[in-house]
C-alpha cells in the first residue's frame, strides 16, 4: 500500500485580500486573529504543518513566528517580501540569492531553527531559482504547482505555464532548472492541483468544487504514492470588511488590471473571514479519517530520502 501523506503549508505575509494590498495593519490581525485559529485547528487533529514567512512580517511581528514553535511546526521562509516587483521570476541570479541569505537569516535568527524549506512570494520562480536556493542553504522547495493553470488571473501568469509540464511527485531538480527533474541537492514538493490550484481560495471560492477535486487527488495518492499539498493564507481567516473596500491597483496594464487585480480580488473575497475555518476543517477531516499522515515539509522529505525515493 503506498503512504498516504497530507502536508498542509501556511503563507504568512501581510497581504490584505480585501484591500489588494499590503498593509501592516493586517499583519497585525494574522498575528493575532488568523494565527490563533490555525494553530487551534492543528492541536484538535494533532497535525505538523509548515509555516512560510516572509521576513518582512517576521521583523514587524516576531511572535509570529515564535508562537508555532512549541508545537512543533516547521518555519520555512516566503522569501524577503511579497511586493511584486521582487517576484523570483522577475529578479536577476545575485538579487534572488540576497534575498534568500536576507530571509533565511532573519527567520533563524528569531526561530532558533534550521530554515531549509522555502515558497516564493505568488509561486513565481525562474529557471535560475533552484540554484540560488541550493548556493543558499535550502534543501526543499515546493513553489511548483503541477499541472495548475491560473487562467491568466495572478502575476507571473505567463511563465506559470510551465507548471503544465512539471513532474506531480516529489522529485530532485535540475541545477539550472526548478521546474524539470534532474539530481541535484535540491527536491521539489509540488503543491497540489487539478488545473485548478487546491487552496484556499479555491476552497472559499468554489467549496464543492475542492471537495471533488480532494478526492480525486485522494485517487491518485491511492495509486502513486503522491503526497495531498494544500496551501492556506493565515489571511484568509482574518474579517477586514469594517473598513470600506478600495481595491488597489497593481498592473498599468488595462487587461492585467482588470484580471489580477478587479476579478480576482472580488472572486477572493467569498467565504473570507473566520467562516473559512469550518470549510478547512472539513478538509482536514477527509484526511485525517483517511488515514493520511501529516507531517511538516522538512520531516517528509527526510523520509523520502531515507527511503530512497527521491
Amino acid at each position: 500500500m503506498k503512504d498516504k501523506s497530507l502536508l498542509l503549508s501556511n503563507d504568512v505575509e501581510t497581504t490584505s485580500i480585501w484591500f489588494n494590498d499590503l498593509r501592516d495593519e493586517t499583519g497585525l490581525k494574522v498575528w493575532k486573529e488568523g494565527m490563533p485559529l490555525l494553530l487551534d485547528l492543528y492541536r484538535k487533529y494533532g497535525i505538523k504543518s509548515t509555516f512560510f514567512y516572509t521576513a518582512y512580517i517576521a521583523e514587524l511581528y516576531p511572535e509570529v513566528v515564535k508562537m508555532v514553535l512549541a508545537d512543533g511546526h516547521e518555519i520555512g521562509s516566503h522569501g524577503k517580501s511579497h511586493i511584486k516587483e521582487n517576484g523570483f521570476d522577475v529578479m536577476p541570479f545575485e538579487k534572488q540569492k540576497r534575498h534568500l541569505d536576507y530571509s533565511k537569516k532573519v527567520l533563524e535568527d528569531i526561530s532558533g531553527q534550521e530554515v531549509v524549506s522555502f515558497r516564493s512570494p505568488a509561486i513565481r520562480v525562474s529557471p535560475l531559482t533552484a540554484r540560488a536556493l541550493i548556493e543558499t542553504g535550502f534543501r526543499i522547495d515546493s513553489s511548483i504547482a503541477s499541472q495548475r493553470f491560473d487562467f491568466f488571473l495572478s502575476f507571473g501568469g505567463m511563465r506559470k505555464l510551465n507548471f503544465l509540464k512539471t513532474p506531480r511527485l516529489p522529485y530532485r531538480t535540475k541545477k539550472n532548472d526548478i521546474f524539470s527533474k534532474g539530481d541535484s541537492e535540491l527536491v521539489e514538493v509540488p503543491m497540489s492541483a487539478t488545473l485548478l490550484p487546491f487552496i484556499g481560495s479555491t476552497m472559499r471560492i468554489m467549496p464543492r468544487i475542492t471537495g471533488i477535486q480532494q478526492r480525486l487527488l485522494h485517487v491518485e495518492t491511492q495509486i502513486t504514492g503522491k503526497p495531498a499539498v494544500f496551501v492556506i493564507h493565515p489571511n484568509e481567516l482574518i474579517d477586514e470588511t469594517d473598513a470600506p473596500r478600495t481595491i488597489k491597483r497593481r498592473s498599468s496594464n488595462q487587461l492585467s488590471y482588470l484580471l489580477s487585480d478587479v476579478i480576482r480580488a472580488k472572486l477572493k473575497a467569498r467565504n473570507l473571514g473566520p467562516s473559512a475555518v469550518p470549510l478547512y476543517e472539513e478538509i482536514i477531516k477527509f484526511y485525517v479519517n483517511n488515514g493520511y499522515s501529516t507531517p511538516t515539509m522538512k520531516d517528509y522529505v527526510d523520509k523520502l530520502i531515507l527511503d530512497g525515493r527521491v
